[in-house]
């Protein structure tokens, strides 16, 4: 026997995933999502009592294995605790999300300063990269959460190209006065940055721990893309194109991640390698029927809308909404979709909703 969340679910949980991967028919499309943010969800499939933030990465890798057929990593409540790191920036903790409260820096001077000590570390830890160790490493943090969450396949993202991670950083307004007087810093620090994600890639890549991995740089607004196509060539691109090719050595599709409307860059993330797109918001233009009918070869997953929807809406319009995802673009035949919603399922996501998401990808092949 194995683990079905219907009873009319004929494939496992990791072949109704890689059969949609491979654009192939599924008995039903396969449900994606986070769970780890949301007390009341965790609630409805434990049948715990939750008060605020009290529930374990079991209390979520339980809630996991009864609802979806894959997920991203699983993730305890991290309290309300500020706190600093080794450089002197300053965090705040809200139990599922946290926000920086200061940077050690307050100009494109300083915030070279703090680059070229992280390059100065990442160059130390690149030295003495072991890939066996780290191989080793990564196999026990996968089966580690695979033990949590049952059969459902764990999607992760925890090695990136480092990109988003600098103007994040520094904020837009510093970033855009940095890059412009240090760009050679720049590309310094994403050269190392990128080298050590290749390493992390070929190390850990590993298909029978997860046939997809997912690279998660945000880089849009509503409007479009922060950045011009040519700097997102120079500085983003080519260090994408090479993790992506590291993880498809060792066999693995990979998803590419950004909020916000990046619909313009779809075709260079294509020439990258990306094999499908996560986070799909309609609010901003991203509408996944319109974006999986105008490239049917790539997998496309969150197109349910996290928050207009999900928050405020009722289960019927839920319900409508998925099956309206699933008709409209063949996805039971075609393959190439995961049903899940366009952000996290935030806190405020009501549980109700969240069930009649799963099931309409239940009713939806009848």
């Amino acid at each position: 026997m194995f683990e079905k969340l219907f009873a009319k679910d004929e494939l496992t949980k990791r072949e109704r995933v890689e059969r949609a991967l491979n654009h192939q028919s599924v008995d039903r499309v396969p449900l994606h999502d986070q769970l780890s943010y949301n007390p009341g969800v965790i609630s409805m499939y434990t049948g715990k009592k939750i008060d605020g933030f009290n529930y374990t990465l079991r209390d979520i890798g339980q809630a996991v294995a009864k609802s979806l057929d894959c997920c991203f990593p699983l993730y305890a409540p991290c309290g309300t605790d500020r706190y600093g790191d080794e450089y002197g920036f300053t965090y705040q903790n809200d139990n599922w999300t946290r926000w920086r409260v200061s940077r050690p820096f307050a100009d494109e001077r300083g915030a070279r300063d703090w680059l070229r000590q992280k390059i100065k570390k990442a160059l130390a830890y690149e030295s003495a990269f072991d890939a066996g160790a780290f191989r080793a490493s990564y196999q026990n943090y996968m089966h580690g959460l695979q033990s949590l969450a049952g059969e459902t396949v764990i999607i992760d993202y925890s090695i990136n190209t480092g990109f988003c991670d600098v103007f994040d950083s520094m904020g837009l307004e510093i970033y855009t006065f940095f890059q412009m007087d240090y760009p050679e810093v720049l590309f310094e620090y994403m050269e190392v940055s990128a080298d050590i994600a290749v390493k992390k890639a070929l190390a850990a890549g590993d298909s029978s721990l997860s046939p997809a991995i997912l690279i998660a740089e945000d880089f849009s607004t509503k409007q479009g893309p922060i950045f011009s196509p040519a700097f997102l060539r120079k500085y983003h691109y080519p260090y994408v194109k090479r993790l992506a090719a590291a993880w498809k050595a060792n066999g693995m599709k990979v998803i590419y991640h950004s909020d916000g409307n990046y619909k313009k860059a779809i075709p260079d993330l294509m020439d990258c390698g990306a094999d499908g797109f996560y986070c799909l918001e309609p609010n901003c233009g991203m509408d996944i029927v319109e974006l999986k009918n105008s490239w049917p070869n790539m997998v496309w997953a969150g197109g349910v809308d996290g928050v207009d929807l999900m928050e405020r809406g009722t289960p019927p319009q839920v319900a409508d909404e998925v099956r309206r995802h699933i008709r409209e673009t063949g996805a039971l035949n075609a393959g190439g979709m995961l049903v899940a919603s366009s952000s996290e399922i935030n806190p405020t996501v009501k549980p109700e909703n969240f069930r009649a998401m799963t099931e309409a990808a239940d009713s939806a092949r009848q």
